[in-house]
């Protein structure tokens, strides 16, 4: 039973797909407007997750070539022969996809389930099948499917856009791709065996380096702007604590490009991206 749950973590990118589901029901949190049901709320949720999973198992199956190649995602479902290839496969994907869109659409409206359908599309399709293994926009690009999440929650709540709500899906946008450059960087080997263009492995440190630094400098100054729009203290603690500490990282990153640094920088990406989600959430609690 470990096994199997193990399996299907890893099939469907839940550690990744909770973060994007999360950062929905951010968008959800920052957006003014006539409070959704739990059902609702729960429903998106679950729907979000739903449409990455399918998205990260997509990837998972064209990648399987790939993954053999590194130590990171050898021992990947696909990778490792666990599963065999078939066309059932993603056949079974799309219908894990047209459910959640179909939960999405029933508990968050149609618009919501339009940006539900466009992060997946995104990430699956135009990351993993058009750019990933062609350019050095691979990220930069795919980072738009974490920013469909946040304005998908946005859009069941109110459909007209607001401004908090798009601000929160630029901070994704900008945290994507230092994210990934970060444990690009850590995991170089890997990423070389596979013939993967990240920006770490193509242009010099300096180069690199930078490139996180700015994108993190600017995620931090960015994510405090809900602040003039009504966000209070523990947003503002959340936003403030996470990106500080991301963007001190992505400093000693820039001055000692080492692995070590590397990775470090990869788990200061994650601690902020947790606080500020932390701190949406605990907000708009307290504001209720």
């Amino acid at each position: 039973m470990l096994a199997a749950i193990r399996m299907t973590v890893s099939l469907l990118k839940l550690r990744i797909g909770s973060a994007v589901a999360a950062s929905a029901l951010a968008g959800i949190a920052v957006t003014s407007g006539p409070a959704l049901a739990w059902w609702q709320a729960a429903g998106l949720t679950l729907a979000v997750l739903g449409a990455s999973g399918a998205a990260g198992a997509f990837n998972h199956y064209h990648e399987r070539d790939l993954d053999r190649l590194m130590r990171r995602t050898m021992s990947r479902p696909f990778a490792c022969g666990a599963f065999r290839e078939s066309p059932w496969w993603p056949a079974g994907f799309a219908v894990l996809l047209a459910a959640s869109l179909a939960l999405a659409a029933a508990s968050g409206g149609t618009l919501a389930a339009v940006f539900v359908f466009l992060g997946a599309f995104t990430y699956g399709i135009v990351y993993t099948v058009w750019l990933k293994r062609r350019s050095v926009w691979n990220i930069v690009i795919g980072g738009l499917a974490g920013s469909f999440a946040v304005l998908a929650g946005a859009a069941a709540v109110d459909p007209s856009p607001q401004i908090v709500p798009c601000v929160l899906a630029v901070v994704l946008f900008l945290w994507t791709p230092p994210h990934f450059w970060s444990l690009a960087a850590a995991k170089g080997e890997d990423y070389a065996t596979a013939k993967i263009p990240m920006l770490p492995l193509v242009v010099p440190e300096y180069a690199w380096t930078l490139a996180i630094l700015t994108h993190t400098a600017a995620l931090a100054a960015i994510s405090l702007v809900p602040l003039w729009f009504g966000n209070g203290l523990l947003y503002g603690l959340g936003a403030g604590i996470g990106g500080g500490f991301f963007l001190w990282k992505s400093i000693a990153l820039h001055q000692a490009p080492t692995k070590q640094n590397a990775m470090a920088n990869f788990f200061a990406s994650l601690l902020q991206l947790g606080l500020l989600i932390l701190g949406v959430v605990l907000d708009s609690l307290i504001g209720l």
